[in-house]
């Protein structure tokens, strides 16, 4: 199946992209078409997701279970390790399905595929951390003259529901997490990236892991609230908006979840930051991806004597940005996922012009691709700071102090994650502690990710943390054994 897909992707012919259900690929039957959003035809196609193959994936889920538990963590391990070089190995090919099916440029869909394979790889080296502890219960006088252990037990069967924007890396941490935690996952792909999804699954699926450890099916948001509402699911980890993060929460009921949902981030540039340092880094990761990152800088304050000077330098750098083809490895940015996305883009733009903000640069489109634009000083109840624009468009703003800023900043119904531009450790200390978001970066925009290190935000931008360790804490269960009578610690005197 791998090759296959890699193949057509290669003579730009439309991929099938196939379901894995029961151990086998299945292609049959009527299919969902993926329009690439820059050429604009169809480049991939899908099996339609009927009631029968959700009871299918049920059943067989449940039957895996055990058996996928019972894999030694140093097998699951190997596995992970053969899937992560050949990752590194077919780098060009995969990059390649993600600028066919999300028109994004082929360097980041590189980058992309780089970080799957440092992903499975340091989710092969967590499987191998997985233990217990012995616990202290002789320091309490009900537990003398006994023993009891823990340890980390695989949750059973674990659903992924993955997002279009970063679907191969994102796959690899909740689909390589899960397996490394002796799980087996049912993974929903999203309808933008078919061909994307597939390739990993059977990627990993070639590197060894068993055919009933995983299970892949094709579809909209109805088979993913089925899916949800499944009683043979043990943990959910989506990855989404936060309205159908919201769905999601319904839909599951009494199951553990994690949410990775929106954001409208924000990055601070301080009087004494290098201001020319500061633009460059915000150019280059606000439009990344058409800036189709819940991290992407959306937002960026500076501080008041330096905010021309910033806007200068920033302005300069976005216009040397190369738009075009995303196939052409010179292109920075391709297109969003569809005209609607970039249309939004074109919208609010004009909105916060009629408000008072003046457009920059962009506020145009070209089909599904948008012009990278720059909203500088629009007012504060504006869309392209209330709202995620998750789109190709950065807005710029004046602020005083960094109390009034971080005030600002608060106000968003989203926290997940800021960045910070200054040498004064009082500052990032004060921004540390007082920002309400889940992570900041210090000195880089809010677009920075590291993936073995934990990722997540608070209010809308959901709950829970992702990284593999923290991801195989999620997808484990504490299992506790007492051994009644039988003391490590001695009894009593």
């Amino acid at each position: 199946m791998l090759e296959a897909m890699l193949a057509s992707g290669a003579q730009a012919t439309v991929v099938r992209a196939g379901a894995f259900v029961d151990g086998a690929w299945r292609t049959a039957g009527p299919q969902s078409e993926r329009i690439g959003p820059y050429l604009r035809r169809p480049v991939s196609t899908a099996p339609v997701t009927g009631p029968g193959h959700v009871r299918d994936v049920r059943r067989c889920a449940r039957a895996a279970a055990r058996s996928v538990a019972r894999l030694a963590p140093a097998h699951r391990a190997e596995i992970l390790e053969r899937a992560s070089a050949a990752a590194a190995g077919r780098r060009d090919e995969l990059a390649r399905l993600l600028a066919l099916e999300l028109g994004k440029p082929v360097k980041d869909g590189r980058g992309e595929i780089d970080r799957v394979a440092d992903t499975l790889a340091v989710c092969a080296a967590e499987a191998r951390q997985i233990g217990g502890d012995t616990l202290p219960v002789a320091g309490w006088a009900r537990g003398v003259g006994n023993t009891a252990f823990t340890y980390r037990a695989p949750a059973g069967v674990a659903l992924a529901i993955t997002p279009f924007n970063a679907p191969a890396n994102l796959l690899a941490h909740k689909l390589g997490a899960s397996f490394a935690a002796g799980n087996t996952t049912i993974v929903k792909a999203p309808p933008q990236a078919p061909a994307a999804t597939a390739a990993v699954v059977a990627l990993l699926i070639e590197a060894g892991m068993p055919p009933e450890a995983v299970q892949l099916l094709h579809g909209d948001g109805r088979v993913g609230a089925e899916l949800c509402a499944a009683d043979e699911v043990s943990v959910i980890s989506f990855t989404g908006g936060a309205a159908t993060g919201n769905a999601v929460a319904r839909a599951a009921g009494a199951k553990r979840l994690v949410l990775e949902l929106g954001g409208n981030a924000a990055t601070i540039v301080c009087e004494d930051a290098d201001i020319a340092e500061a633009a460059r880094v915000c150019a280059r990761t606000g439009y990344t991806n058409s800036g189709q990152s819940c991290v992407s800088v959306q937002r960026v304050y500076v501080q008041r004597p330096r905010f021309a000077e910033f806007l200068d330098h920033f302005t300069e750098a976005v216009a040397g940005l190369t738009v075009g083809d995303p196939l052409d490895p010179a292109t920075d940015v391709g297109s969003m996922v569809d005209e609607d996305a970039a249309e939004r883009v074109v919208r609010w733009s004009a909105e916060a012009a009629a408000s008072g903000a003046r457009v920059v640069l962009g506020g145009r489109r070209d089909g599904a691709t948008a012009l990278p634009t720059i909203v500088a000083d629009p007012p504060d109840d504006a869309s392209v700071i209330v709202h995620e624009v998750f789109g190709a468009l950065v807005a710029v703003l004046p602020f005083d102090d960094l109390d009034e800023v971080v005030e600002r900043c608060n106000r968003s119904r989203y926290g997940l994650q800021a960045g910070l531009f200054t040498r004064d450790l009082d500052r990032i200390v004060t921004a540390w502690r007082d920002l309400e978001v889940g992570g900041l970066v210090v000195n880089g925009s809010s677009n920075l990710r590291l993936d073995h290190v934990p990722f997540g935000g608070v209010k809308d931008s959901g709950f829970g943390r992702e990284s593999p360790r923290c991801m195989i804490e999620d997808y484990t269960v504490v299992k506790t054994m007492v051994l009644r009578g039988t003391s490590l610690w001695g009894g009593r005197p």
